[in-house]
């Protein structure tokens, strides 16, 4: 975890400066998705003029040609015969550039090159969205927005006008508007819960279309721990498979935890799976790092992971994340872990899935996790080899009725340099259970041993 929030830092300080003229302009609030530019059609073809025939004429019979004798080689004893040699593993690159069965054809020549059979045009991709509530989620939401990212649209809602305005995001909207006055919901979930419930009808407009929808968010403040259990259950309303993505307070903000367990045990009844991290755990490997450097490498573990899975269903990919199996692992998943490793040694496919797995991030137990995405990014020099030895390794440390799903991607900028991103679901861990739970498993443990817990 520790090569890839160092490699983040320096990603981010670079996106800073090199981007700072592009980013996206403050977007007002416009539920109207703008469509597609209509696809050109090539030119059609030309034919060559045909060349005027030649009178014919007679050519003088081949004469006939000795037959070459074939010689058998002669073989010198002296010298050794061949050593056959083991071919070594090309890069997938190099593989596809060899192997013209790989190459992927783009959506131009799909489209006029192919016979397509039965309702193709009805047939729609997967709406993936992704939503920010409150400060922290509007934060995450502009770091994706400024990196970039393909396949989903971005959403992020705040009772905070001034925090809204400086945030990115495809649509902005500002919930609460008699509740809060759009001075913010002052560190009460009631009101952040409030202001989205009288916000509703905006909120359905905007989340409708989704298929998948992740909701990022801080818990223990107001508006976001109030009003992402609402936003998902609109979400769940429409059918949407719906994954929270969620910060826990820091032990020093003791005020903050019992409404953060709360919050959480809200959006868990709401969700279908959400990814917990513990800001205390995250301090621990950031070490003497800022503070504000803290919660940047917070927002980008969960940006990379998000983009890394969303563009890994959208766009095509070695190996591709198909929607319906992505719905089969998060669907009911629980409460569940995100890991990221990252090593450009010569060891670094074991490295990198090792460091996703040993989750620095949260005490886990992976026994009786359900399922797991895994996500494996890598330069054009990544071999097959390596993304097969990820594979296994997962797959060795869960239970063998675990789902396990996953894809690989090529990033041109990872050259030399391997990222596995893993989300395991179903997991129990003492800093992600609720109070309820956490009282329940107290009471059990009482009972098992003769002693009465209060």
């Amino acid at each position: 975890m520790r090569s890839f929030i160092e490699s983040a830092l320096a990603a981010r300080k670079s996106s800073e400066e090199n981007t700072a003229d592009n980013a996206p302009q403050n977007t007002p609030v416009n539920n109207n998705v703008p469509e597609d530019n209509p696809m050109q059609q090539n030119p059609q073809n030309s034919y060559p003029q045909q060349e005027q025939a030649q009178p014919f004429q007679s050519q003088p019979e081949p004469q006939e040609q000795p037959q070459p004798q074939f010689q058998q080689p002669q073989q010198n004893p002296s010298q050794p015969e061949p050593q056959f040699q083991q071919p070594q593993q090309q890069p997938i690159a190099q593989q596809i550039q060899n192997d013209q069965s790989f190459t992927t054809p783009q959506p131009q020549q799909v489209i006029q090159n192919a016979e397509t059979v039965g309702m193709f045009d009805d047939v729609d991709d997967a709406k993936i969205m992704v939503v920010g509530a409150g400060g922290m989620g509007n934060n995450a939401v502009t770091r994706l927005q400024k990196m970039g990212i393909n396949g989903a649209d971005t959403i992020v809602i705040n009772t905070d006008k001034q925090h809204l305005l400086i945030s990115k995001a495809d649509k902005r909207i500002l919930i609460g508007k008699d509740t809060t006055k759009g001075l913010g919901a002052g560190g009460y979930p009631t009101r952040g819960k409030e202001a989205a419930e009288e916000s509703m009808n905006e909120l359905e407009k905007a989340i409708k279309p989704a298929d998948l929808v992740f909701i990022i968010s801080g818990m223990g403040g107001g508006t976001g721990t109030g009003s992402a259990p609402v936003v998902s259950k609109i979400a769940k309303k429409n059918n949407a498979i719906v994954i929270g993505v969620v910060t826990m307070p820091f032990k020093i903000e003791g005020g903050r935890i019992p409404k953060a367990e709360e919050g959480l045990a809200r959006l868990r009844q709401e969700c279908d799976t959400v990814i917990v991290i513990e800001n205390d755990k995250l301090l621990e490997v950031a070490g003497e790092m800022p503070l504000q450097q803290a919660f940047a490498v917070a927002d980008e573990i969960i940006v990379t992971m998000i983009k890394g899975i969303t563009e890994t269903i959208s766009t095509p990919s070695i190996v591709n994340l198909d929607f319906a199996d992505v719905k089969s692992v998060m669907k009911n998943g629980g409460v569940a872990v995100i890991g990221i490793g990252e090593s450009s040694t010569a060891a670094r496919a074991r490295e990198a899935v090792e460091e996703a797995m040993s989750n620095p991030l949260l005490d886990v137990d992976y026994q009786g996790a359900t399922g797991a995405l895994v996500h494996i990014a890598g330069g054009p020099d990544m071999k097959l080899t390596e993304i097969g030895e990820i594979g296994d390794f997962v797959s060795k440390h869960l239970d063998t009725d675990a789902s396990t799903i996953w894809g690989a991607r090529i990033d041109p900028d990872m050259q030399g340099r391997i990222r596995v991103i893993t989300i395991i679901t179903g997991i129990k861990s003492q800093y992600i259970l609720g109070p309820q739970e956490m009282r329940e498993d107290d009471r059990n443990l009482g009972d098992s041993l003769g002693i009465k817990m209060v």
